[in-house]
């Protein structure tokens, strides 16, 4: 990829510098349940702060419909945002007009200042050139540390990169470095796990990974529409029967283009969709109409670990099975750890993305082992797709 300009070559002493920030944490009764997000950012905001900059962070959280509205205010994520900072974090109630100015006017070198929700105002997600200027004018430099909304023309993630100095924070540094390297430049053979429910929500992502992956490993929901459209029977299983014409076409693709394709051949078979179901362990060719495949099974798991010892990188975006319900989870779990051992004997470069992946990597207990884990769902799963990201393209050199 063409290079893009860091903090690396920012002078932020004494300049106001804002900084997109992704904060769109879940929140349980009013509390934040998941920091992560958080704990990403505080890398850029120190060393901003640490150098002298004054820090105006901007984000959205939820999705606000006729304007400010107390359940989608980031007043409280402040206060958590604080907490883990170890430094004080001012709030204003708005993010353009006086009361941004004001607040932005008040911060000394080293200070940081949260503005509220910029989704408050229709002209963020439009990107209205009137409502960048008005952002534009709380600051001197501008940071985006957002990939999670790198997929989005907005003004805060792609408008005030054409009006100032722009540069990229060391979040989202580290995520385009990282997914660069394992999918635009990787070191070969290179491996692709893609499951989750249903094919139609990644057919582009099927499509473009045919083209530049050794093995694309299936599983989840959507092995079953290939399984299906290799003729066999899968019962009650989730299966897209209108897309066995697709499933097809993606397998005659990845033949012409030399690619692999793992599908599973043994699986948990169970007749209930929940927790502790009673299930038995059956080759996919032999499911009967009243059973769903719910998870890989050993066979299954062989095959993957057999596809990973031959790469050297992996890039990984959803669960096997039912990951969240035991004991499916057991298909997710094994590979997890199988990529995260490959990962710390410096045989495998893995990166990982998307929500239920975090969540299944968390589960295994083998996150740290990755070579990166990217908290972005929609950028990450565009930028497998092969599209370019907006608010990438902006701060590029």
């Amino acid at each position: 990829m063409s290079a893009f300009r860091t903090l690396d070559q920012a002078d932020v002493k004494d300049k106001r510098v804002l900084v997109r920030v992704d904060l769109n944490v879940p929140m349980e009764n009013g509390r934040v349940s998941d920091a992560t997000r958080i704990d990403r950012v505080l890398p850029t905001i120190c060393e901003i702060a640490d150098k002298g900059g004054k820090v105006v962070l901007l984000a959205h959280f939820g999705r606000p419909k006729d304007g400010p509205d107390a359940e989608n205010s980031l007043k409280s994520v402040a206060a958590v945002l604080s907490q883990h900072l170890k430094r004080p974090v001012a709030f204003a109630p708005d993010c353009i007009g006086s009361v941004a100015s004001d607040a932005v006017d008040a911060l000394k070198p080293g200070d940081i200042v949260l503005l509220e929700n910029t989704r408050f105002h229709k002209g963020e997600e439009k990107n209205d050139p009137t409502f960048v200027a008005e952002l534009a004018k709380l600051g001197d430099i501008y940071v985006n540390d957002a990939f999670s909304a790198a997929h989005r023309a907005h003004a805060s993630t792609e408008g005030l990169a054409h009006l100032m100095p722009a540069y990229a924070g060391r979040t989202m540094q580290a995520e385009v470095e990282a997914i660069s390297k394992a999918l635009e430049n990787p070191q070969r053979p290179v491996a692709a796990i893609v499951g989750g429910a249903k094919v139609s929500s990644k057919l582009d992502l099927l499509e473009n990974l045919v083209k530049k992956v050794d093995f694309l490993i299936i599983g989840g929901g959507m092995a079953n529409t290939f399984l299906a459209a290799q003729g066999k029977h899968v019962g009650k299983s989730l299966c897209e029967k209108d897309l066995l014409d697709t499933a097809r076409r993606i397998l005659e693709a990845a033949k012409t283009a030399g690619c692999e394709i793992v599908l599973p051949g043994d699986g948990a078979l169970a007749k209930e969709f929940k927790a502790h179901a009673p299930m038995r362990i059956g080759d996919v060719d032999h499911v009967a109409d009243d059973e769903m495949i719910l998870d890989i099974g050993p066979r299954s798991i062989a095959d993957v670990e057999r596809a990973l010892k031959s790469a050297r990188t992996l890039v990984w975006n959803g669960p096997f099975g039912a990951f969240e319900l035991q004991p499916f989870d057991a298909g997710t779990n094994a590979v997890a750890k199988m990529a995260a051992s490959l990962t710390d004997a410096g045989k495998l470069l893995s990166v990982a993305g998307g929500g239920d992946t975090v969540s299944a990597l968390n589960q295994a207990g083998v996150s740290d082992q990755f070579t990166y884990i990217s908290t972005a769902g929609g950028a990450f799963l565009e930028w497998m797709e092969g599209k370019s990201l907006p608010g990438v393209e902006a701060i590029r050199a």
